[in-house]
C-alpha cells in the first residue's frame, strides 16, 4: 500500500503545474507559454534519469530508488509554490521527472519480486495514477472557490510523503532478483532469436503505447471542436469519457491478469480494440458513436497496457529487472519529446493530419503486440501442429482397428 500511494502523489505530479498554470504565471509574472516551458522539465528529467537508475535499482536494491523517488518528489513540491526564479523552478520540475524515474525502477521490480500475480500487482499501479489525477482537479477547483492559495495543493500532497516516507522506512523489501520459478520459467525457455526479437518489439512498444496517448489527449478536444463541429463543453465532456475508460479499464485488467488470462494475448486484443475504437473516434458522425469511441479507447489503450508489457519483459529478463524498466521507460521518455514536435509540424496542414498520425502510431503498436505474440507463443503452435502431422502419418500407415481409435 506504500508503494501504491507513492503513486496516488505519482498522479498528481503529473498533472499539478498544469493544473496551476494560470497561479503559476501569476505567481511567476510570466506568460502561460513559460510556464509550459518550465513542465518541460519533467520529461528531461525522466530521460536522462530512467536508464542510470534502472542499473542502480539493479545493483544497491529497490528500497533505496524507492525512497529517492520519495524525497526527489518531496523536493519539488515543496520547492515549486515557494520560488520566484523560473530557472529554479525549471529545476525542481526536472527533479521530479527524476523522481517519476526513481519510483518506476523501484517500485516495478519489487512487485515481480513479491511473488504472486505480479502482473496484476503492477498494473493496479497506474489505478492509483489514475485516481491522483482525479482527485486534484477537484482539490485545485476548491482552493480557487474559495480563493486560497495555489500552494496548498503542492503542500497536501508533500504531507502525503511525509507520512509515507515513515512507512516506507519501516516495510520490508523482498529479497532482490527474487523470482519465483513460475513467473519466468515459460520465458526462459525461449530461444535467443526469439527473445530478442520480443525485446525489441516491446522496447517500441514503450513508445508507441505512450505517444498514442500523449497525441490523443493533446489534440482530441481541438479535433473534435474543429473537424467534427462538437462545442468545447461537448468536447472536455467527451474527453472526461476517456478518463472513465481508463479506470474501468485498469480494474477489468486487473481481474483479467488475476484470473490468469495470458499478458501477450490481452495486449493483442487490447491494442487491436483501441486501434477501432481510435478510428470510431476520428470517423464518427454523432456524438453517440464519438463517445462509445473515447471510452472504449481509453478502456483499452490507457487501461494498463503499458504496466502489462513491462511486465512480460521482465519475465524474460529476470536478474536485470531494474535495467529492463529503465530501459522500457526511456523509451517513454522518447515519445514525451517527439511527438509534440511532429504533431506541431502536421497541426500547420491540419488537425485530421494530426489525428491520422495517432491511428498510424496505433497500427505500429498493435503489430508490435502482434509479433511479440509470435514471438514468445509461437514455439507451441509450431511443436502443436508438427505433433499433429506426425499423428496424421502414423494414422494413415495404420489402418483403423490396428491399435488406433477414432479419436486418434
Amino acid at each position: 500500500m506504500a508503494l501504491y500511494l507513492n503513486y496516488l502523489v505519482h498522479g498528481i505530479g503529473l498533472i499539478i503545474l498544469t493544473q496551476n498554470m494560470q497561479a503559476l504565471g501569476g505567481f511567476w509574472h510570466v506568460p502561460i507559454a513559460t510556464v509550459s516551458y518550465v513542465i518541460s522539465g519533467i520529461g528531461i528529467g525522466k530521460l536522462i534519469a530512467y536508464f542510470l537508475f534502472g542499473y542502480l535499482s539493479d545493483r544497491f536494491g529497490r528500497r533505496k530508488l524507492v525512497l529517492t523517488g520519495t524525497l526527489s518528489y518531496m523536493v519539488f513540491f515543496i520547492g515549486i509554490p515557494f520560488t520566484h526564479n523560473i530557472a529554479i523552478a525549471y529545476l525542481f520540475a526536472i527533479v521530479a521527472g527524476v523522481a517519476n524515474s526513481a519510483l518506476d525502477s523501484g517500485t516495478y521490480p519489487t512487485f515481480v519480486e513479491m511473488g504472486g500475480n505480479s502482473s496484476a500487482s503492477n498494473v493496479f499501479i497506474k489505478a492509483f495514477m489514475s485516481l491522483g489525477e482525479f482527485i486534484l482537479p477537484l482539490f485545485i477547483a476548491t482552493l480557487e472557490a474559495r480563493q486560497l492559495w495555489f500552494g496548498w495543493s503542492f503542500i497536501g500532497a508533500l504531507l502525503v510523503l511525509v507520512v509515507n516516507l515513515f512507512v516506507l522506512h519501516g516495510a520490508h523489501f523482498p529479497d532482490r532478483n527474487h523470482t519465483d520459478e513460475a513467473f519466468s520459467q515459460a520465458h526462459q525457455s525461449l530461444s535467443k532469436a526469439r527473445r530478442v526479437l520480443a525485446t525489441i518489439a516491446l522496447a517500441l512498444y514503450g513508445y508507441t503505447t505512450m505517444a498514442i496517448m500523449i497525441l490523443f489527449t493533446q489534440w482530441i478536444s481541438m479535433f473534435a471542436t474543429k473537424d467534427l463541429g462538437y462545442t468545447s463543453l461537448v468536447s472536455h465532456g467527451l474527453l472526461s469519457l476517456y478518463s472513465i475508460g481508463s479506470i474501468s479499464g485498469v480494474i477489468v485488467m486487473f481481474t483479467l491478469l488475476k484470473l490468469s488470462i495470458p499478458e501477450t494475448k490481452l495486449l493483442v486484443v487490447t491494442n487491436t480494440i483501441s486501434l477501432i475504437a481510435l478510428l470510431l473516434v476520428t470517423n464518427a458522425s454523432n456524438v453517440m458513436l464519438t463517445s462509445i469511441g473515447y471510452f472504449v479507447f481509453g478502456f483499452t489503450a490507457a487501461g494498463g497496457v503499458m504496466q502489462i508489457a513491462l511486465n512480460v519483459l521482465l519475465k524474460m529478463f529476470p536478474t536485470h529487472k531494474g535495467v529492463i524498466t529503465g530501459t522500457y521507460f526511456t523509451f517513454g521518455s522518447i515519445a514525451t519529446f517527439t511527438v509534440p514536435i511532429v504533431t506541431g509540424i502536421l497541426s500547420k496542414t491540419s488537425i485530421r493530419s494530426v489525428m491520422d498520425f495517432d491511428v498510424m502510431i496505433g497500427v505500429i503498436g498493435t503489430g508490435l503486440v502482434i509479433v511479440t505474440s509470435l514471438a514468445i507463443g509461437t514455439g507451441g503452435v509450431f511443436a502443436n501442429v508438427g505433433h499433429s502431422v506426425v499423428s496424421f502419418l502414423h494414422i494413415g500407415a495404420s489402418p483403423l482397428g490396428q491399435g488406433q481409435s477414432k479419436d486418434e
